[in-house]
């Protein structure tokens, strides 16, 4: 399987022996309701593949809503409908909330060839791009995402994802979504897949992906205006800087997401970046001038979005907020026997800032441990409302009438919240079948081709 460069003129043109498949969570009765229910604690698997081959293309779209009340459309009838109504909660018909959180509730588990870790375990919307869980339009050469205004910039609003960057594995690859949400949430997904008759070469790598956060950052003056003669200290070492991948074995590193929350309200992003390779000591072997100049941008970051580098969430949209990339397609980063990508979170780090991350390599086996921080150190940080207010006094006069309408509200609520569980109990079960179907069709389909 001798192919060309990825970017060379005959990659796309070359007719090669490879099967195309897709599994996806599409309806197995003929009907139209084409996602899966995962419920809280649950974990679905979305693609069970046999080798060798590689997935080519994930397609994904998602919701989940927390029930504040019970709204007017049955549970029961309303299931057999489209899951995201227009419908204004004004008019009173439904009564429920997005998850703000549940991008980051939810991972992406993808292990290879049987292994006893997996290779990429990542928060869903951070695997995507989606930081602090809130959606944005974007558009660069390994994922894309897109939300319809009313969903944009919008703690857990719906959006559609997708990922590019090509999953090669040999023997087998199992691709997971679990649920780490106290209630369930709806799941569509396309995962595109190729089948190869012949064995992967030995110098095919494997994708790997990893989340990681600081929060906050360990700012030694987080009080200090950024580019002010306070802060501009000497910095020779890379050891207190944030620390985007560390790994140890072969491979290349092709790029990054980081999402900060920034606390000062000034500007975020000057540090440099220092990636350390092999044997470096110092110098590193790659040292830049200044965050944004590793997101190839200069003077502070501008909203846009090009195929390897961009601001996916710029800190102008939602004050605070900024979420980055940088992709190494064209510049992939080498290195044979270990590699440490950091970035200062603020010149010689006095930044104290939430800094959150996922960094994109391929490693040759075997692949480093993969860990993740529990949900509760995973959530965003949100702007909060206060809370509801307080009950005050009845009115006098009135107070059986208020006592009546309270009693009825909460048997309302009661019929409403077993209708909706007799509704989701329903909808794990059949997606739990439907995983069965879509694996037995994968493995049908790999036994025709050989």
């Amino acid at each position: 399987m001798s192919d060309p460069s990825p970017f060379s003129t005959l990659a796309l043109a070359r007719v090669r022996d490879a099967r195309s498949g897709r599994v996806s969570s599409w309806d197995q009765r003929g009907r139209n309701q084409d996602n899966w229910i995962i419920g809280p604690g649950e974990t679905r698997v979305i693609a069970d593949l046999e080798g060798p081959g590689a997935i080519t293309h994930i397609w994904m779209t998602q919701f989940c809503r927390r029930t504040l009340g019970p709204g007017l459309i049955d549970p029961i009838a309303g299931g057999q409908a489209a899951p995201v109504l227009e419908i204004h909660p004004a008019l009173g018909n439904t009564w429920e909330e997005a998850d703000p959180d549940y991008y980051r509730k939810v991972l992406l588990r993808v292990t290879y060839d049987g292994a006893d870790t997996p290779a990429i375990l990542v928060p869903l919307g951070d695997f995507f791009g989606v930081g602090h869980s809130m959606p944005a339009n974007y558009a660069s050469a390994f994922f894309t995402v897109t939300a319809k205004p009313d969903e944009m910039l919008r703690f857990g609003g719906s959006a559609s994802l997708n990922s590019y960057l090509p999953m090669p594995f040999r023997e087998h690859v199992r691709v997971e979504l679990v649920n780490e949400n106290d209630v369930p949430y709806g799941q569509y997904f396309h995962v595109d897949y190729e089948l190869y008759r012949q064995p992967l070469p030995e110098d095919v790598a494997y994708l790997h992906a990893q989340w990681r956060r600081s929060d906050p950052c360990p700012g030694w003056g987080p009080d200090l205006q950024v580019n002010s003669p306070e802060t501009n200290v000497p910095n020779l070492t890379s050891d207190h800087n944030y620390v985007v991948l560390e790994t140890e074995g072969t491979g290349h590193y092709v790029g990054m997401n980081l999402s900060v929350f920034h606390r000062q309200g000034s500007w975020w992003g000057e540090g440099d970046d220092m990636i350390m390779i092999d044997d470096d000591t110092w110098p590193p072997s790659l040292h830049g001038t200044g965050a944004e100049d590793y997101f190839n941008h200069a003077w502070g970051m501008q909203r846009q979005a090009y195929p390897w580098h961009g601001a996916i969430l710029h800190e102008s949209d939602v004050p605070g907020y900024a979420v980055s990339y940088r992709f190494h397609g064209p510049d992939p980063v080498h290195f044979q026997r270990r590699i440490r990508v950091t970035i200062e979170h603020g010149h010689a780090n006095h930044l104290a800032d939430d800094w959150s991350s996922t960094a994109y390599w391929y490693q040759l086996p075997p692949s480093p441990t993969a860990t993740i921080l529990p949900v509760a150190q995973r959530l965003p940080h949100r702007p909060s409302a206060g809370g509801p207010p307080p009950v005050g006094p009845v009115p006098a006069g009135i107070e059986d009438e208020v006592a009546a309408a309270r009693a009825a509200a909460l048997e309302r609520a009661r019929e409403y919240d077993d209708r909706m569980a007799q509704r989701m109990a329903e909808r794990t079960a059949r997606s739990a079948r439907e995983e069965i179907g879509i694996r037995d069709a994968a493995r049908d389909l790999r036994a025709r081709f050989r």
